[in-house]
This record gives C-alpha cells, structure tokens and sequence, in this order.
C-alpha cells in the first residue's frame, strides 16, 4: 500500500462521519422549507402516500451522493497536496 492510501485512510473516514451528517442537516433543513413540515416521511408511515415518500428517498439520496463525493474529492486533494501522490 503506497503512502497517499495510507494517508486518505484517516481522512476518509473522518470525511465519510462528517459528510453523513451534513447530509442529514441539509435534506432536513431543505424538505422543512419546500413540505412546510417538521419531519420527513418515513417508508412504514402509513398516513404518507408512496409519491411522497419515494420522492424523500430519491431527494436524500440524491443529496447524500452529492456530499459524499464532494468530501471524497475534497480528501483525495487534499492527500495529494500533503504526499504527492493520488490516494485512488
């Protein structure tokens, strides 16, 4: 295993913790402004119709991917600027 993987380990992981709960915080604060409600639909929530909790999933989805590669980018920059070398 070469020196930049090593390094992103760490990284990664603190990333990952990071980037999940930012993601959390952003797609509950975005269905608050769009639903005008408190909480999301859940799957089991049996007073929700199925357009409304697939389109939940698809959005928080959509917005964990999109952290979730921001911070994995943002870790393999930065582990290249500190070895040298791409961790990928």
């Amino acid at each position: 295993m070469d020196k930049a993987k090593v390094a992103y380990k760490p990284v990664g992981l603190i990333l990952g913790s990071m980037s999940g709960l930012v993601a959390g915080t952003l797609f509950k604060t975005l269905w608050k402004h769009v639903k005008r409600e408190e909480d999301a639909p859940d799957a089991t929530d049996e007073h929700r119709r199925w357009r409304e909790i697939l389109l939940a999933a698809a959005i928080q989805g959509a917005i964990f991917a999109a952290v979730k590669a921001a911070a994995d980018r943002g870790g393999a920059t930065f582990v290249r600027r500190l070895t040298g070398a791409w961790p990928g």
